[in-house]
Order: C-alpha cells, then structure tokens, then sequence
C-alpha cells in the first residue's frame, strides 16, 4: 500500500490460483493523504498445510492519517472500517497508535482505559459490521503504568484479546533517529491470539516482528495470519519492514499483515507507510 493510502483490501487466500510473487509492495514513494483508495483488483493467494486448511476471506488494512485531535481520528477509523466492511471485509486492521500522534510525549495525554472512549467505538463498529477488528493500538492507562495496547473485537462487539507491545521501540542512529518508547511505556508479558472461522490470528506491534521467537511461537499455535500493526519511521522503514514481513512470512508458513499510520511529513515522528500483506 503506497504511504497515502487509507484502505486496500487483499482476498487470502484464494483456491485454483497460481502463486504470485512473495508480497505486494506498492512504489516507495507518494505523499499522505487522507483520501480513501479501495483496491477493486483481487490479490489472492492459496496455501494448504497438512491439518490446517485455510477459508477464504477478505482482510482489510486501514493506513489512517493520524491528526491531533482524537475524536477526529476516531471518527476517520470508524468511517474507513465500514468502507472496508462494505468492500467484503471479514477481518479489519487499525494502524499502530490510530487514535493519537505516536511520540513519548504525546502517551501519557492520550492514554485511556480499556475499556474507555476508543475501545467503545471499535466495540460498536465491530458489532454494526459484524466483523473482527484488529484495533491497531492505542496507548493504555493500568494501575499507573502506560502500554501500548491492541484491542481486538468480534462480530458481536465483545473483546476477544488485548495485546500489549512486549519489545518496546528504543533506537538512536546518530544523525538520523533517536526514539526511547522505555521512557514512558511499560512491556506486555502475554502472547496474543484469537481464533475466527477462518483462522487462527497471532498479534504483534510494531517492533515485535523483529524477534522471530514471537512468530514461531504463534506458528506452532496454530496461527497462520500474523498481524502486526506498526508506525515504523524512513529509517528503519526501507531497511527493515518489508525485509521482516517476508522473513517471518517465509520462516513460518504463514501470512504476515502489517497496518501502518499514513505518512505526514509534517509529523515530529513520520511514518513509512508502506502497509503490506505477505504469503507464506
């Protein structure tokens, strides 16, 4: 998905077809937008593992462009995921930290409980379109302490699992980044999935598809689609995403999703963009 994009659907996987190339990734470079685009051409892909017969569905990945303003992202999140479900989504996809600016700064003042404002309007969504969505993540408030946290919901509007970042994104490339999520954020200790009639879903954030262990932990669950939203920058964003996507993907036989924030130059932290399905 190019960096502007707010929604592409991809169709996984698809019996009687031929295997394409290994991801779909979209040119390097384009400007970010908040104009929808929706993605009319199937790109479909069959696997078959001993035991592990995949169903047919639709999954959708939202790149949302992000503001300051937390009700207008909520309202922006809402409206893609309906155009999504409208589309013939089953399973939905939130970007990294969808309802805030993603900075250490911006944490403590967006943090909310869970349940609270934003996991109520995915909860409502979810249900009116009676779908699983993968609530990217926000930034969680418990017993004084912030994570950043996805919630996901299903057809019915009930919470099915919540993931908190367990590798927190702490990074200094001289003349280029410096980001520490340590200073204000605190680790997850779970493993998450959940399960659909399609198949079972292992849970990332971001930095958590750079150690494999957490992939091939999910793989021997049983999953075989990975989602990790994420908010990687234009550092590690061309080293690294798709690189990772496609290691995962590979290494374990399964799908890999990933849901990036659009790309705003403007932004004090930017995003690369680049949201991406991967085949095993």
């Amino acid at each position: 998905m190019r960096a502007g994009m707010e929604l592409r659907t991809w169709l996984c996987p698809a019996p009687d077809v031929a295997l394409p190339r290994p991801s779909r990734r979209p040119p390097d470079r384009v400007e970010a937008s908040a104009q929808l685009a929706l993605l009319s051409r199937r790109c479909a892909w069959f696997m078959v593992l001993p035991g592990r017969a995949m169903a047919t569905f639709r999954l959708a990945l939202i790149q949302l462009q992000v503001s300051s303003i937390k009700s207008d992202n909520l309202t922006r999140a809402c409206g893609l995921v309906r155009k999504a479900a409208t589309q013939g989504a089953k399973i939905v996809s939130l970007p990294e930290c969808f309802n805030s600016p993603y900075g250490t700064n911006y944490f403590p003042e967006y943090a909310e409980k869970i349940p609270g404002e934003s996991t109520q309007k995915l909860s409502e969504v979810a249900k009116e379109c009676s779908i699983y969505l993968i609530g990217g993540s926000i930034p969680e408030e418990d017993a004084g302490q912030l994570y950043n946290t996805c919630a996901v919901f299903g057809p019915d509007g009930t919470l099915l699992v919540k993931h908190r970042k367990l590798h927190l994104f702490d990074i200094d490339v001289p003349g280029k980044i410096t980001f520490q999520e340590s200073k204000t954020l605190s680790p997850g200790d779970s493993f998450s999935t959940f399960e659909t009639p399609y198949c079972r879903v292992g849970l990332g954030i971001c930095y958590d598809i750079r150690f494999a262990e957490l992939a091939q932990i999910y793989a021997q669950k049983g999953c075989q689609l990975l989602v990790y939203p994420g908010a990687f920058n234009l550092t590690t964003g061309p080293a690294h995403w798709e690189l990772l996507q496609r290691g995962r993907a590979v290494d374990n036989q399964v799908y890999v999703a990933t849901a990036s924030p659009a790309r705003d130059e403007k932004a004090s932290y930017v995003a690369w963009g680049h949201s991406t399905v991967v085949n095993p």
